[in-house]
């Protein structure tokens, strides 16, 4: 009796477990952008090989248990069998197989799904058109939030972005202290966020409606908080959110970003209206704060053999570990050249590749 009202509890949560996972939304295999649908595909695939031999593995492993249990005589016992060519064929074959056929997909849809490499189509049937401009976006992962550019309208927000549907998208991805990871499950996959390097991503969303990001790479005690709204809109419906950005925001520049960079958990959507020309490269660079050195300007030093002894001023300038104190660098004597934008845009994604 015991046995089967313990039996009876076990059952009934695991129900209970198993109702509250059916409201459950499985973004990952039911995405609403290309890039993610292609990558559920490869999932889809990859499974179905593997379980090719998995599923027989596993099933004659029970099957040989019952069929030659000690309690069927009726089971040929051979004991000096030891060798079968047909059956080594099927074992060495069947495998060997599958793997060609993963290494052919990983090889083929690594290079496809690249997201350093721009965007050929919109969805299976529509190409990208001729002269089609992919949308802008300049991401910074700060603590513990998100901050966007949209440098071809001249606004930033915080915790929020939007997209038009079927509109290419082009993120350049950086951070301001620590190593994240910015991930959209609905639009494509994870990409990481670095200080002092940019990671790109290309993407399209199909369909309208609000998805969730979120940074999917721990870096410290709100990171479970650093979520965002990613919101698919209709071209018409994504002009009027421009407008409300514009409308309702205010001044990001060099002063409001240093207060913004200081940590914080739940940060609220915020907009900003306008915003300081140069400010993402100065983050990128990680030079915002008066009086620090970017690291363009440090990389062409070292790229022209080092400061000598020139370098001694700079040191001051090249801590980068304080950034959230309120101390200012003083600006040392010695200034170094800066690249060309183009060099230093090459600079750093050099540093940024795998």
């Amino acid at each position: 009796m015991n046995a089967f009202l313990s039996f009876t509890r076990k059952s009934m949560l695991l129900l209970l477990v198993g109702l509250g996972l059916a409201g459950c939304d499985m973004v990952v295999m039911s995405p609403s952008g290309d890039i993610a649908a292609q990558q559920r595909d490869l999932i889809v695939i990859s499974t179905i090989l593997m379980l090719i031999i998995i599923v027989p593995v596993i099933f004659l492993t029970f099957y040989f248990a019952w069929r030659y249990r000690q309690s069927n005589t009726s089971a040929r016992y051979d004991p000096e069998w030891h060798h079968s060519t047909a059956l080594e064929v099927v074992i060495w074959t069947a495998p060997l197989l599958i793997i060609i056929a993963l290494g052919a997909i990983t090889w083929v849809n690594t290079h496809k799904l690249d997201p350093y490499r721009p965007l050929d189509r919109i969805d299976p049937a529509r190409p990208v058109a001729a002269g089609t401009e992919p949308l802008v976006v300049e991401v910074v992962a700060l603590d513990w939030k998100w901050l966007f550019f949209y440098p071809d309208y001249g606004i930033a927000t915080v915790n929020e972005m939007a997209a038009p549907v079927d509109r290419p998208i082009a993120f350049k991805i950086t951070a301001s202290s620590v190593m994240n990871s910015f991930y959209i499950p609905a639009l494509a996959g994870m990409i990481y966020a670095m200080p002092g390097m940019q990671t790109r991503l290309h993407a399209v969303i199909n369909k309208p409606g609000t998805f969730e990001g979120f940074s999917s790479n721990f870096s410290g005690e709100g990171f479970s908080h650093m979520r965002f709204a990613f919101r698919g809109l209709e071209q018409p419906d994504f002009d009027s959110w421009i407008a409300q950005v514009k409308q309702n925001g205010t001044m990001l520049n060099r002063d409001s970003y240093l207060k913004l960079e200081k940590p914080s958990i739940r940060e609220p959507v915020r907009y900003f209206g306008a915003v300081e020309d140069g400010l993402y490269q100065a983050v990128l660079n990680m030079c915002v704060r008066p009086g620090q050195m970017c690291m363009h300007d440090m990389m062409h030093i070292d790229r022209m053999g080092g400061g000598g002894l020139d370098s001694h001023d700079n040191k001051s300038r090249l801590e980068h570990d304080n950034r959230h104190s309120n101390q200012v660098v003083p600006i040392g004597a010695t200034k170094a050249a800066t690249l060309p934008d183009a060099a230093q845009q090459q600079a750093h994604e050099h540093h940024s590749m795998p």
